[in-house]
């Protein structure tokens, strides 16, 4: 099922949830919808166009900002799905000191990374296997996670513009 981008009524993007969760929030008029993907949803005596972003049409105090999880997606959704050793595809992510060494899981310690050069580091610190990366692992900060919850979407870009992927 496709999914829309939620934005409070300051634009500021919030969550991403269904289409169809989405279409609720418009019909019940919480919500006013900002882009359309194209696409109808039917009923028996009305059509409706499926939202990709619609807007609330009251403002929503957040007041935790949301922590980015750590796992695979968000990992390659923060490296451009580019191996931070040689810059090919990336396939697995890498502890860049190793767990069996003390290393964390955490944000600061993970990276993107293709399978020859994860099988080249192995169990071994970087200048031990006369590697370097080409950008140190940070914690992310923004919304533009959002959109590794559902993919690339053309229509939320305007809104995600704002966050970078590098904070």
């Amino acid at each position: 099922m496709s999914r829309a981008l939620v934005l409070n009524a300051t634009f500021e993007p919030l969550c991403v949830v269904t289409s169809r969760r989405a279409l609720l929030l418009v019909l019940a008029d919480k919500a006013e919808l900002v882009a359309p993907t194209g696409r109808l949803f039917h009923s028996p005596r009305a059509s409706f166009p499926e939202p990709s972003v619609i807007r609330l049409s009251h403002f929503v105090r957040v007041p935790y900002p949301a922590r980015v999880a750590l796992n695979r997606r968000t990992v390659f959704a923060r490296d451009g799905n580019r191996c931070q050793y040689c810059g090919a595809d990336a396939e697995n992510i890498d502890h860049v000191v190793p767990r069996s060494r003390g290393g964390a899981h955490a944000w600061d310690n993970v990276v993107a990374a293709c399978r020859r050069c994860n099988s080249r580091k192995e169990n071994h610190l970087l200048h031990e296997a006369g590697m370097h990366l080409r950008r140190s692992p940070t914690r992310p900060a923004g919304k533009v996670f959002l959109a590794a919850a559902a993919g690339p979407q053309t229509a939320w870009a305007p809104y995600l513009a704002s966050t970078s992927l590098t904070a």
